[in-house]
This record gives structure tokens, sequence and C-alpha cells, in this order.
């Protein structure tokens, strides 16, 4: 029986330019295999309502997936796996969900290396000043202005406040490492004997922001997270210290670090903002000591195609009765952005 008479068992909702980022053609026909083996077809669709549903077992899903909220679950009678290719389900995730017991899973753990070099280009692009000189000579300001650039500075040696020892907290803390970096360490789940395992010092916020050259922040999206870098917390940070922000907007007070921004005090490199798209009119665009990238973060190559094969790790493992890697609990969604 061919793919025309089956009724799907798989379905992906992933727009065809995504699914060609994430999938590669061998992992692709891996995901026909394990359909196959559920009795039925692998479709990739734009849109749920574009699927035959009656028999779908698993369902990937990519952003801008709506919420699996009880009318869409009567019309996936069979439903047993989500698997999300991002990392947040908070867009999709419902009570209904979790009360039918159906599982999801998701592919955040492949976006941390990617995410983790661009903190690390962005906490080389502060030190070494790149910004405020970018800006200048686009602007037409002239050659070199050393009391305009400021001191230019090594991530050797350089003391690095990591706040967060998250997936991506601790691939950065990697990086940074290997470049002589000295690490500060901020997170009340790690004790000191996990932090020196991670080749840093643990401290509390205050003096870890007192000490810090460059602050990067990787902590979860929890109540008790938002704005934890406040306009108190950046008062603590020495003159010429940088922001790198490619986790959520969430956690860093946007208003009060412009203030500091406009002050010319701080530098900030952010791929995270709490108005996306940035506005044209956001003062982000315009200072002098900011980098800023639209939310891209985690967008390389490679990392894409990690994320589809941590999905098809999933749901092949499913299809074979074997435990997940990645399931997200309902409990879990509070630290989701």
């Amino acid at each position: 029986m061919n793919d025309v008479m089956r009724a799907p068992t798989v379905v992906a909702v992933v727009s065809e330019e995504l699914f060609a980022e994430f999938f590669s053609d061998a992992d692709a026909t891996r995901l026909r295999v394990v359909a196959e083996s559920l009795g039925g077809a692998f479709v990739r669709v734009d849109d749920l309502a574009d699927a035959e549903l009656s028999e779908a077992r698993i369902v990937i899903t990519s952003w801008g997936i709506g919420p699996f909220d009880e009318a869409v679950l009567a019309t996936l009678p069979t439903l047993e796996l989500i698997a999300h290719t991002g990392a947040t389900i908070k867009p999709f995730a419902t009570d209904e969900l979790f009360d039918q017991g159906i599982l999801v899973t998701q592919a955040g753990a492949g976006m941390a290396r990617s995410v983790a070099e661009v903190s690390l280009t962005f906490t080389l692009a502060l030190l070494h000043r790149v910004p405020e000189m970018h800006n200048a000579l686009r602007a037409g300001s002239g050659w070199y202005d050393a009391a305009a650039t400021g001191v230019q500075r090594e991530i050797l040696g350089a003391r690095v406040a990591v706040i967060g020892a998250s997936r991506t907290g601790r691939a950065y803390l990697e990086l940074i490492r290997a470049l002589g970096a000295e690490p500060l360490l901020v997170d009340p789940t790690v004790d000191a004997r996990e932090s020196k395992a991670l080749g840093a010092e643990l401290m509390s916020l205050d003096d870890a922001l007192r000490r810090a050259e460059i602050v990067a922040v990787h902590a979860p999206t929890l109540p008790e997270t938002h704005h934890l870098i406040g306009r108190r917390e950046l008062a603590l940070l020495p003159d010429g210290a940088g922001i790198v922000n490619t986790a959520r907007s969430w956690l860093v007070d946007e208003a009060a670090l412009i203030d500091e921004l406009r002050d010319g005090r701080l530098s900030a490199a952010i791929d995270v903002f709490d108005e996306e798209p940035l506005a044209a009119d956001s003062p982000l665009r315009g200072l002098p000591g900011v980098l800023v990238t639209p939310h891209r973060a985690a967008g390389t190559s490679q990392g894409r195609l990690r994320q589809g094969r941590i999905i098809v790790d999933e749901v092949a493992a499913f299809a074979a009765g074997r435990p997940l890697s990645h399931v997200v609990s309902r409990d879990q969604l509070s630290s989701m952005a």
C-alpha cells in the first residue's frame, strides 16, 4: 500500500522552507519509516486543517502553531505525542493537552551551541568596543576618538558574570573559559562543587555585578527572574561594563538599560526585545554603544539540523516504546518564555 492510500500517523505542521532547514534528507526518510512502523504515512502540511488527522499519533510542530485546545484536540482522537522543533511550548500547550496525557517534547537543546556562540561574539564585540567604533564610522563622525570609544579589552582575564547555568549558559561558559575569561556564576540551583566543575566562581548576583566587565544573561523565565537585571542592578556595574542578552528580554529591564546606554556608561549587545520586531523608532537602533540583532541567535544551519535530529530521535524513540529525552511537563511550563 502506498502513502497516498494510507492515513497519516505522523504529521509535520512545518512550512516547506523550515522543514528543509530542520530535516536532512536522511532524517526526513527516518520520519517516513517511523510513520510506516505505526501503520500509516508521513505528511508535511502548512496547517493542521490541511491534513487528515483521524489516525495521527504524532504531530511535529514549529513556530506559529496555535493552541491545542479542546476543539483542535477533538480533530486528533489518536494523538499521543507533540514534538516541537523549537524550545518553548507555551504558545500551543494547554491544560487539555496535559489532561489527556499527550506527551510533549522539544528541541531546545539543539540551540544551545548556536546561542552560546552568538553570546561569545557579543562578548568579544563589547570588550573590543566594536559597536562604538562601527557606529561612529557609519555615522561619518571621524576616524578615531579614544575618549568616545572607551577602553578596549581582551577576553583573557576578563571577569564575565554568567547569570544562569542553563544549557546555553553552560555552553557559553565552556567557550569563554577556553579563551581565558574568569567566569563568575550566578545560579541559586548550583552549589559550589558544581560551579567549580563548570570552571566558574559561584557568587551572589550583587557581588558578580560589582566585579563584572561583561554580564551575560542565560537564566530561565520565571516570575522571580522578571527584570532580574533592573535599575538597581545596572547601577552596581562598573563604568564601561557590557550587557549581553541572547536569552529573553524578560530578564533585563529594557527601559532602565536604555537610560544607562544613553548616558554612555554601559554598552550592550542584544538579540531579544520587549517588542518584536524592534520598533523603527526604538532608541536601541541608534545608540552608539549598542549592537542589535533580530532574535536570530539560534539560526545557524548546524543548529537547525541538530533541532531536527533531536525531533526525529524523539519520534523514533516513542514509536519504539523507549523513554524520551526532552519531554516537557505541565510544571515546567512556568520556566519557559
